[in-house]
């Protein structure tokens, strides 16, 4: 009888370090047939590779599948199939993801098994990438209604912290792009109000710097030129004051304008990070975690266990949660050339430092929930094994409770992983500027250059036509 218990043992420990290691792919590893793609510029093949994709085509992942969709989609010009994907996941935000039971699964098991409900930066791009759909469209009034959409995406998420000053709560180049799409509409007057919006939130932010991005000079001026614009000699002044700039009115170029995005590199990816903790009792009787420095400390949450828990039986946590691991793009300097001129851009996104900043933020509360639910299991498995050494007199009922006890050991071992999913195919920074256009026909010139000397040059045709227009060019490498 010993024997036969040692071999189920050793098989299920077996078992389960098999399917533990197995378990430890990463969202990045497991649609790397799509990622490997898209990256090469390879638009129609990506799109095949997630309609294949089992892990996207489960419900829980449908926002991602829909996100991924709509960018593969973008890249190849399919505007109008674009914003359906976009459009679905952004209904899906706005109806709410998830549940009740979906928040006890991911609170037993583990977050990977919840409904994936998106980062806040990437709310915000879904905004992006339809403006631009909807522009290439011509559907003018479509592109104004997302830019109007965008306000309220900010107050949404403006409205989840009380801390704002600290916490990713407006996003500044997403009210640099309302005010684009208010000046391609000739609306001067809205176009102002997100600019100023937009160089507020870097004015109020430590050295006009917002998440990695300083304010571009660019937006600075987007400020003042419509100040002048709607005879707001007040603002205009308060503005030159605080920006250290005289502004010189000039000619608007014959052809308008061109808003040229770069988007540059690859979105960091999460993989999964190990950390110890002990749970401990304070002097006045609180229960806490620790990691072995002493420098984080979380408090225990008691709503997750009950009279059964054991502290005796809580002695040191092996904990999972995700974090990323940045690529550095493989173009690092860029330049438009109109024939005439040559400017340069400037970053109004940095994604990677949002990514990293964002996660960090929320580190605390997560990871409490992760290692509350981690105590619940392991007290309740050391309860089942002190029940085994005094119940049953012929060991019958003592060996149920030790196997009982081995199965939870294994349950968690198998079921802790961290979340390791994110929006993968959105770059890693976006980059802008502004170019004159004469009137009718413009050869534009991108100058790529990498940092081992490489380089690339690519050429578009425009048409000037008096207003300002878009365009977007994308380096997945």
């Amino acid at each position: 009888m010993i024997q036969i218990r040692r071999n189920i043992f050793r098989a299920s420990f077996f078992l389960g370090l098999m399917l533990f290691l197995f378990g430890c792919s990463s969202y990045n590893d497991m649609i790397a047939s799509y990622y490997k793609q898209i990256s090469a510029g390879n638009y129609a093949e990506a799109v095949k590779e997630l309609d294949k994709n089992k892990l996207l085509q489960k419900p829980r992942n449908k926002l991602l599948f829909l996100m991924e969709k709509g960018k593969a989609s973008h890249l190849a010009g399919e505007y109008e199939a674009s914003n359906q994907y976009f459009n679905e996941a952004d209904q899906m935000l706005e109806n709410g993801i998830g549940g009740a039971m979906d928040a006890v699964v991911g609170t037993l098991v583990n977050p990977m098994t919840q409904s994936y409900k998106g980062e806040d930066f990437e709310k915000f791009m879904i905004h992006y990438y339809k403006a631009l759909n909807y522009v290439y469209l011509n559907k003018s009034e479509d592109a104004i209604v997302e830019a109007r959409r965008i306000s309220l995406q900010s107050q949404q998420q403006g409205d989840k912290f009380n801390d704002k000053d600290s916490r990713y709560s407006k996003d500044a180049f997403s009210l640099m792009l309302q005010g684009l799409i208010y000046e391609r509409d000739r609306d001067v007057n809205n176009a102002f109000i997100a600019y100023r919006n937009a160089a507020e939130v870097y004015l109020n932010s430590k050295d006009q710097t917002y998440y990695g991005t300083k304010m571009p000079e660019e937006l600075k001026q987007d400020v003042l030129r419509t100040a002048d614009l709607n005879g707001f000699g007040s603002e205009l002044s308060r503005f030159e004051e605080l920006f250290g700039i005289k502004y010189k009115r000039e000619a608007a170029p014959e052809g308008g304008e061109l808003i040229f995005f770069w988007e540059n590199g690859m979105a960091p990816v999460k993989q999964q990070e190990e950390l110890f903790f002990s749970l401990i009792k304070g002097s006045n009787g609180d229960l806490f975690f620790t990691n072995l420095g002493g420098t984080i400390i979380i408090p225990f949450n008691h709503s997750y266990s009950n009279d059964n828990f054991s502290l005796t039986g809580v002695e040191s946590l092996r904990a999972t949660y995700p974090k990323y691991i940045a690529r550095a793009p493989y173009y690092n300097a860029a330049t438009l050339s109109n024939g005439a001129q040559v400017v340069s851009f400037e970053k109004a996104e940095d994604i990677n430092e949002l990514a990293f900043k964002t996660l960090e933020q929320r580190f605390l509360k997560e990871m409490g929930k992760v290692l509350t639910r981690l105590a619940v299991k392991k007290s309740a498995e050391y309860v089942l094994r002190q029940s085994a050494k005094g119940n049953g007199k012929d060991g019958k009922d003592n060996s149920l409770l030790e196997g009982l006890g081995i199965g939870m050991q294994l349950y968690g071992l198998l079921s802790e992983k961290a979340d390791t999913r994110n929006w993968q195919s959105l770059p890693a920074n976006i980059n802008y500027t502004r170019i004159p256009l004469q009137k009718g026909s413009n050869t534009i010139t991108l100058k790529l250059k990498s940092s081992a000397g490489d380089e690339e040059t690519k050429t578009i045709e425009i048409t000037g036509t008096g207003r300002l227009q878009f365009y977007n060019y994308s380096t997945l490498r």
